[in-house]
C-alpha cells in the first residue's frame, strides 16, 4: 500500500525530487509551448488583418477603376453612336451626289467617274477614303 500512496502523492509531500525536478520542467515546457502558440495564433490574427486591409484597398482600386472605365465607356458609345448616325448622313449626301452627277452624266455626254459608296455599318473598318473631299461638289 505505501507504493500506491508514493504513486498518487504530489511530489512535494516527500516524494521524489527527480519526478518533481521532471514535472517541474514539463509544466515550464508546456507554459512555453502555450505561450509560443498564443504567439503564433497572435501573429497569424495580425497577418489575416494586414491581408484584409490590403485586399479591401485593392477592391476599392478596382470598383473605382470599373467606374471610371464604365463611364469613358458610355462616353465613347455615345461619341461612336454620333459619328454613325454622321457617316450615313454623309453616305446618304454622297449618294444623292452621285445621283445629281449620273443625271449630269446622261445630260452632258462627259463620263464622270462615280466611286461606289460603301456601306459602313456593315464593315465600318473598310471604309475607303475618298481622294477628293465631298465638300467640292456641294460648291
Amino acid at each position: 500500500m505505501a507504493s500506491i500512496q508514493r504513486l498518487s502523492s504530489s511530489g512535494s509531500e516527500g516524494g521524489d525530487p527527480q519526478i518533481d525536478e521532471r514535472k517541474r520542467k514539463r509544466m515550464l515546457s508546456n507554459r512555453e509551448s502555450a505561450r509560443r502558440s498564443r504567439m503564433r495564433k497572435q501573429k497569424q490574427m495580425e497577418d489575416l488583418a494586414d491581408d484584409v486591409s490590403r485586399l479591401q484597398g485593392e477592391n476599392k482600386k478596382l470598383v473605382e477603376s470599373i467606374k471610371t472605365n464604365e463611364e469613358a465607356f458610355i462616353e465613347i458609345e455615345a461619341a461612336n453612336s454620333i459619328l454613325r448616325a454622321q457617316t450615313m448622313e454623309l453616305a446618304d449626301r454622297l449618294r444623292f451626289l452621285n445621283s445629281i452627277l449620273e443625271i449630269a452624266e446622261e445630260v452632258s455626254g462627259f463620263s464622270v467617274e462615280i466611286p461606289a459608296i460603301p456601306d459602313p455599318l456593315l464593315k465600318p473598318w473598310h471604309i475607303s477614303r475618298q481622294t477628293q473631299p465631298i465638300g467640292m461638289f456641294l460648291h
